[in-house]
């Protein structure tokens, strides 16, 4: 049987989806086509349906849930992994209606944390995470909100943090950080949905028995990062939600899922069903 799976070409992905799709551990004869995109381009193909699998912002996964069932393997959660809001001076939150924000796309989960925390916000434009720093610099946007491996690079470019959306998010809501999962399509049975969760079990199980060995899996996509960003990256958001949700993931969830009901960014549901 043949899946087709999106991720990103991000460490944390590739650490976790390397043996799967390098016929690294059993798949019990499954095969994975799989395709590598930034963040936002895998929200957009979700919101399509395009692929049988794939990894998503949380943010567009509250908008999916109907296509797609959530897997307890392979998601990005944590505490102090949250999204950054960064400029070149000192900007008061208090009046960001009057500033231009660059954002990693507005299906991430980020902007969801963004618009939470401050819906005065709403002078946004799409960037790739990648271009953020870049644009901020140059004076293009008065400030960005960036993502992955980009809060360990901000300072030594010049950059000041503005925000810490992270941080808000656990002192309001007492809950880890629900940035993206691995979801899988609804038509499929919970026999095969549980199957492929033991596959990324297993793919990231085989990982961490080499770490902290990079594998050319994940050094090669890196896109120019130093191997101790790489690290960096992997330990931060790849965790024990990763390996399972839990309970505590599962609530943390089903928080984001009520706090985006009551600002009104998603219709009324609830997050009891997300999974297969």
């Amino acid at each position: 049987m043949k899946l087709t799976l999106g991720f990103s070409p991000c460490p944390n992905d590739t650490f976790i989806f390397d043996a799967m799709v390098n016929g690294l551990v059993d798949t019990g004869g499954i095969t994975f086509d799989y395709v590598m995109e930034d963040v936002e381009t895998l929200n957009q193909w979700a919101t399509q349906g395009k692929l049988d699998i794939t990894k998503l912002s949380y943010n567009t996964f509250l908008h999916t849930a109907d296509q797609y069932a959530l897997l307890h393997s392979g998601s990005a959660l944590g505490e102090g992994v949250g999204p950054l809001l960064i400029s070149k001076m000192p900007l008061d939150t208090a009046h960001l209606d009057q500033y231009s924000i660059a954002i990693p796309g507005f299906k991430t989960t980020a902007n969801l944390l963004l618009s939470l925390a401050y819906p005065q916000a709403k002078n946004k434009t799409e960037l790739v995470f990648s271009q953020i720093e870049a644009a901020v610099l140059d004076g293009t946007f008065d400030a960005g909100l960036i993502i992955h491996e980009n809060r360990f690079t901000y300072a030594q470019k010049g950059l000041i943090k503005i925000a810490d959306l992270g941080d808000w998010w656990e002192q309001t809501t007492h809950c880890a950080i629900p940035l993206g999962g691995i979801v899988m399509r609804r038509s499929y049975d919970q026999q095969l949905c549980a199957k492929v969760d033991s596959i990324i079990k297993a793919s990231l199980a085989h990982s961490w028995s080499r770490y902290p060995e990079l594998s050319p899996f994940v050094t090669a996509n890196a896109q120019e990062m130093e191997e101790d960003v790489m690290r960096k990256h992997i330990q931060l958001y790849v965790n024990n939600y990763t390996t399972d949700l839990g309970a505590t993931g599962r609530n943390a969830i089903g928080v984001l899922f009520e706090r985006a009901v009551s600002a009104g960014l998603i219709a009324g549901g609830s997050a009891a069903n997300i999974f297969y």
